[in-house]
């Protein structure tokens, strides 16, 4: 049987260690400034929030170290190298979050039984530099959300805390002018649902690419229909593909040609096509004649 295999590789994702080293930096300090005046003004709100944000830096340095990792070259073991790290470093991220949301709500529902009376002007002014330091950092992020699960998990770490830090704002400006003490365990369980529901999709992805799902944004049906619309094309099978990274896809299938193709043109285009189309950049492409089609050993995942 003559087989014919089309490879393309991708070039290493685009460096973020800068973004990494100033989000990592500025969150940092502001963990420090956040609780000492968290236990001055005794407000919890703050308290959770940099509890959070300690979360948050720790994905943070997961997201760097994989994305650093992922620019090391492959070798004779790793013939990948590390490119899974990231979509490890994804699910982790999403995990760690989870338990941040676990732990804020508990922490709220008590307060609700035990009472106190926040400063609220301190959490103002505190949460105030939250609302800037997380923007700036979240922004380092923005262009490389759509096309890295990694990068987005940053980027929504990031946003998320923005976005808890305007709602301590809010809750401190109701303590500071009306007394409102309530809404200090309010804010945090408020909080909690944020971050919440900006963590559920990047879990849910993340977990797809672990176990070797087609990554969400490419629709398996139209790469199918692509491959069978093919000059000389009669069918296709044991079509597969995964993610090799949170940058990168793969894919392998067999394609039935009648006639066979007598150069490497038919694989060079489909090859550019797959990567123009469907940003499928590894792809392996094997060739068989009528008559010749190999036996696929996992019939539920083969496209016939």
């Amino acid at each position: 049987m003559n087989r014919a295999h089309s490879h393309h590789h991708h070039h290493a994702p685009p460096s973020y260690n800068r973004a990494f080293a100033v989000g990592v930096a500025l969150n940092i300090v502001y963990i420090i400034v956040e609780v000492v005046y968290g236990f001055i003004s005794d407000s919890l709100a703050l308290l959770t929030d940099a509890g959070h944000n300690l979360t948050d830096v720790l994905a943070l340095l997961l997201a760097w170290g994989a994305a650093t990792l992922a620019r090391r070259k492959p070798s004779t073991r790793r013939t990948y190298g590390f490119s899974r790290a990231t979509i490890i470093a994804s699910v982790f991220s999403g995990l760690l979050l989870f338990a941040a949301v676990g732990a804020i709500a508990w922490e709220a529902v008590s307060r609700f039984f035990d009472p106190v009376t926040p400063a609220g002007k301190t959490i103002v002014i505190v949460a105030g530099i939250g609302v800037v330091i997380n923007s700036v950092t979240a922004l380092f992020f923005f262009r490389g959300k759509d096309s890295d699960l990694n990068i987005r998990g940053a980027y929504l770490h990031m946003a998320a805390d923005a976005a808890v830090s305007l709602g301590v704002v809010i809750s401190g400006l109701f303590i500071w002018k009306y007394g409102i003490n309530w809404i200090d365990p309010l804010s945090s369980l408020v909080i909690a649902a944020v971050i919440l529901a900006s963590t559920w999709g990047l879990l849910r992805d993340s977990l797809n690419l672990a176990v070797d799902a087609v990554p969400g944004e490419i629709d398996p049906l139209a790469v199918r229909d692509f491959l069978l619309s093919g000059d000389g094309v009669v069918a296709v099978h044991d079509l597969h593909i995964w993610a090799l990274s949170t940058t990168d896809t793969a894919l392998t299938v067999h394609l039935v040609m009648d006639p066979r193709p007598m150069d490497d043109d038919f694989l060079n285009n489909m090859t550019n096509q797959l990567e123009t189309r469907f940003k499928i950049h590894h792809p392996t492409i094997q060739i068989e004649g009528v008559g010749e089609e190999s036996f696929c050993p996992q019939l539920d995942g083969c496209a016939r």
